[in-house]
């Protein structure tokens, strides 16, 4: 049988009404999606502001459902579970990432590619079959399948754990995918959100980093974060790394800012140039003869399967993976979004909500969370 009360849990979660005021986030109630067997419903301690975030509000990527509850990278307690779910409890620490559910039938759930289904069901900003409509993070509570719920380390903090859930794992599944390790040189493209967790887990894995940036101002980061060299990519690179790099993730967000034809060339022959940044815009052309030099070839990613979570999550213990985040209060979340936009956050924002200890004449009563608002 289940466990906890629905009726202790309170669903209300900051929102977006129009795409032409996505910095004025109001706090509205909602109602999650129908419970059913498999289902974890989450009390949320901290979700982190992504860039598909801005992209989805804004409207880059297209009109959202609206009202819209943004959010992916979240983690807290479970306060209920489903008759059938196996792997949790009550109480224990968890996360929830970019999608909530998926067919569960079709060839890519079938061999721990459910990321790819075709039916895949995001945070948010998606509906499931029945029509029911998906909220995220910005917000006090998440309902999502067992298969889409990750157990968080004990020796990881849930602030510190939450940017992984979407940033850290869109970085980490193409570096496995695409064998990154001792022996090989990783290329990253851009230090942010992404890049900074491209950076430390390329390292962890065992690989050499190279760090492409326009900006020399993140020079210093680059090096903090674990990167063997550094390449200004308004300086002219493409002579002096031809052929030197086995693999790159681009993180970039914005497009017309990518040198690609440059980059492309500083593959080996068969190196990948895995593109994970979503940008509006298209990437910058590129002619097929400048990959036929090197046999190069130019791919995607898309966040990453439960399996890769996890494991990602157990290095990230091991090798003191960290994410650089700065804190804000819920209220604040359009704040957090502008600073991304602005390009004005190193590297993650994440909002936290209040832990209130209600106290009833001389002794405790209960623990309740409330929004800080």
């Amino acid at each position: 049988m289940s466990s906890s009360k629905t009726s202790d849990l309170q669903w209300k979660g900051y929102a977006i009404h129009d795409t032409k005021y996505w910095d004025q986030l109001k706090l509205i109630d909602f109602e999650p999606k129908r419970f059913e067997d498999y289902d974890i419903d989450v009390k949320i301690e901290f979700c982190g502001v992504c860039g598909s975030d801005l992209h989805t509000v804004t409207g880059g990527w297209g009109q959202p459902l609206l009202p819209l509850i943004p959010g992916h990278e979240i983690t807290g307690r479970v306060v209920r579970v489903g008759p059938k779910v196996t792997e949790f409890k009550v109480g224990d620490r968890v996360g929830v990432g970019a999608q909530v559910c998926s067919c569960f039938e079709c060839n890519p759930c079938k061999t721990d590619n459910e990321n790819y289904c075709p039916k895949k069901v995001s945070t948010y900003n998606s509906k499931y079959p029945n029509g029911d409509i998906a909220y995220g993070g910005y917000s006090t509570a998440i309902r999502a399948h067992e298969r889409f719920v990750f157990p968080i380390p004990k020796d990881l903090p849930l602030e510190q754990a939450s940017p992984m859930l979407c940033a850290g794992l869109t970085v980490y599944s193409p570096l496995v995918r695409n064998g990154a390790g001792p022996g090989k040189r990783v290329g990253v493209v851009g230090i942010g959100g992404l890049g900074h967790f491209a950076i430390q887990f390329a390292r962890a894995l065992g690989a050499e980093v190279v760090v492409f940036s326009h900006s020399p101002n993140k020079k210093n980061d680059a090096f903090e974060l674990g990167a063997n060299d550094f390449i200004v990519t308004n300086e002219g690179f493409a002579n002096d790394w031809l052929g030197k790099v086995d693999l790159i993730i681009c993180t970039a967000d914005v497009s017309k800012g990518i040198p690609l034809a440059d980059i492309m060339t500083t593959l080996s022959v068969g190196g990948r140039c895995i593109v994970v940044a979503l940008p509006d815009e298209n990437l910058p052309s590129i002619n097929s003869s400048q990959l036929s030099k090197n046999a190069a070839l130019l791919g995607g990613s898309h966040i990453g399967s439960k399996k890769e979570a996890i494991d990602m999550l157990n290095l990230a213990v091991e090798k003191g993976v960290k994410a650089h985040i700065e804190m804000l209060p819920m209220k604040e979340a359009g704040k957090a979004l502008h600073d991304v936009k602005d390009n004005n956050v190193r590297y993650r924002h994440v909002l936290k909500y209040a832990l209130i200890l209600s106290c009833i004449i001389g002794h405790y009563d209960r623990l309740t969370f409330r929004m800080d608002i």
